[in-house]
């Protein structure tokens, strides 16, 4: 991989800014260039929010990506609405399956339908770790980062006292990961 890029979408609340936070951590920690490009609504919970990602082992030229993107991530209808045309040909288009209903996609995109919302509830008892289950798949389908330095990354994106929460996130990354790797 020279260089992948990526949006990442849902409602505000749903955790896309923090999968985007993770994946440019991650990328960074692999010594990568990263950029984390977030895009919210005033509301932000509840409102739209998107985070542009972009990992290359060149200089980032812009950290918006508009058109062919390697990845789409669409944690709700309106997000996978909204992006569904900038996944290039050949590239992975995932998406919550609890909330979306895809449609027609461009030839070659390999679409990963992840039940996230009930995974969620089915091991945590409440969807609030549906976005970390969308990330394990998403990071199965793409390879964008390496899972050998999740630990690492976890540990400084959930610094302090959100660092109780590594255990159920790894474990909600695993299950994510699992899923799209038995599609």
């Amino acid at each position: 991989m020279s260089t992948f890029s990526s949006i990442i979408a849902g409602f505000g609340g749903q955790g896309s800014l923090l999968m985007g936070k993770i994946m440019a951590y991650a990328g960074m920690l692999e010594g990568k260039e990263v950029s984390w490009c977030p895009s919210y609504g005033p509301e932000m919970r509840g409102g739209t929010a998107n985070v542009n990602v972009i990992i290359s082992d060149e200089n980032v030229g812009s950290p918006v990506v508009t058109k062919d993107a390697d990845c789409i991530v669409a944690l709700n209808q309106p997000s996978l609405d909204k992006f569904v045309g900038v996944v290039k040909e050949g590239g992975s288009l995932v998406v919550n399956a609890d909330l979306c209903t895809v449609g027609t996609v461009k030839d070659g995109v390999k679409v990963y339908a992840v039940p996230a919302n009930k995974i969620a509830t089915d091991n945590f008892g409440g969807s609030k770790l549906a976005n970390l289950v969308m990330l394990g798949a998403v990071v199965y389908a793409t390879g964008a980062i390496d899972i050998a330095g999740l630990d690492e990354t976890f540990a400084h994106v959930f610094e302090g006292g959100k660092a109780k929460f590594i255990p159920n996130n790894k474990k909600a990354f695993e299950l994510g990961y699992e899923y799209a790797k038995n599609l």
